[in-house]
């Protein structure tokens, strides 16, 4: 089962890996992932979260298999990362233009001075947590001493760290089993007693597996920022010449976002063939299901606009738990310009 986790942030790399990692990410004529794009018109390279296609991309798919974005003369180029590790680099040298991310890695890019910045929220709240099995709903209270699977990144860790503090505990008093790609196996396996993840990509294939009534503690309700887990990115550098570019980018992508919606099983259809391989139908079905409930009937603007008292509450946790040195005003890490007027 392909893992849809949270991915490891660049954090996590040393000097020596992220060097090494940087001057892969210059090279080359094109991602070892591959790319998709189509039509002519001003190219727009945009880097993906993940190595493997996942109906998270329901919206700009949708927007560039029916023409969006050719008519305002933006031909897409949607481009996996080599591997879980590389999206904000691909941002940070120019490789990419764009990207779908973690707010996280915004935060850990721009503390290591990479061109980097938010331009629409993915999402209203934080909806990762520890996901328990039907009939086996988790007793918070009494987590000590509990079996977790999760994943090696630096985030979830921070979050899971903040968790257990609002009891008290610390990581030291439950049991990790860090699993390399997808905590989902551990959980239908019985290997652990809960794991970590998001109501739309753990939960999802939960769902799809057979296991619709799964329990999800949110970590928001114990002491976790509600920060939303996912924002679209930009090279900063790139912005700045191509703004107008960037605002059509968004509108088409607003379009295609608010069809995929309006038409959930033409989009997944849509993604499906695409990416035959990358997801069963009802995963892909389930997940973009999962992920509209992130967002209503309607999505605008309006919906992705971000806000400083949002990103202040993520850099405080990122300050407090050492995810980085040091943080910056909230204002810097994203920007509603490409939005409109509120």
């Amino acid at each position: 089962m392909v893992s849809r986790g949270l991915r490891a942030p660049v954090a996590t790399l040393g000097c020596a890996a992220l060097a090494a990692l940087l001057a892969a990410c210059s090279s080359g004529p094109s991602s070892p992932g591959g790319s998709v794009g189509g039509g002519t018109g001003a190219t727009i390279r945009m880097v993906q979260e993940w190595p493997v296609a996942d109906a998270f991309w329901i919206p700009w798919i949708v927007a560039r298999d029916k023409g969006y974005y050719r008519a305002t003369g933006i031909n897409l180029q949607i481009i996996p990362p080599p591997n879980t590790s590389a999206t904000a680099q691909y941002i940070g040298t120019g490789r990419a233009d764009v990207a779908f991310d973690t707010s996280m890695d915004v935060v850990f890019a721009r503390a290591q001075g990479a061109p980097m910045v938010s331009i629409a929220a993915y999402g209203h709240s934080n909806n990762w947590g520890l996901i328990s099995a039907t009939g086996k709903p988790l007793n918070f209270a009494a987590i000590k001493g509990k079996t977790l699977g999760t994943y090696s990144d630096s985030w979830s860790k921070a979050q899971l760290q903040i968790m257990l503090a609002s009891e008290g505990l610390t990581l030291s008093n439950v049991k990790l089993i860090t699993a390399s790609s997808d905590t989902v196996p551990l959980l239908l396996e019985h290997k652990v007693d809960a794991i970590t993840g998001v109501t739309n990509a753990e939960g999802s294939e939960l769902a799809s597996e057979g296991m619709p009534g799964y329990s999800i503690t949110l970590a928001k309700d114990h002491g976790v920022p509600d920060s939303p887990v996912w924002v679209l990115a930009a090279n900063t550098s790139w912005l700045s010449k191509n703004r107008p570019l960037a605002r059509k980018f968004m509108t088409a992508t607003l379009k295609g976002w608010q069809y995929a919606i309006d038409h959930p099983a033409e989009a997944v259809a849509d993604f499906e063939r695409d990416y035959p391989k990358a997801e069963t139908v009802s995963f892909a079905t389930q997940q973009w299901k999962d992920t509209m409930a992130l967002f209503g009937p309607t999505v605008t603007a309006q919906s992705l606009r971000q806000t400083d008292a949002t990103w202040s509450a993520l850099l405080q946790a990122a300050s407090k738990y050492h995810l980085v040195a040091k943080v910056q005003a909230p204002s810097s890490y994203y920007t509603n310009e490409l939005l409109g007027q509120p």
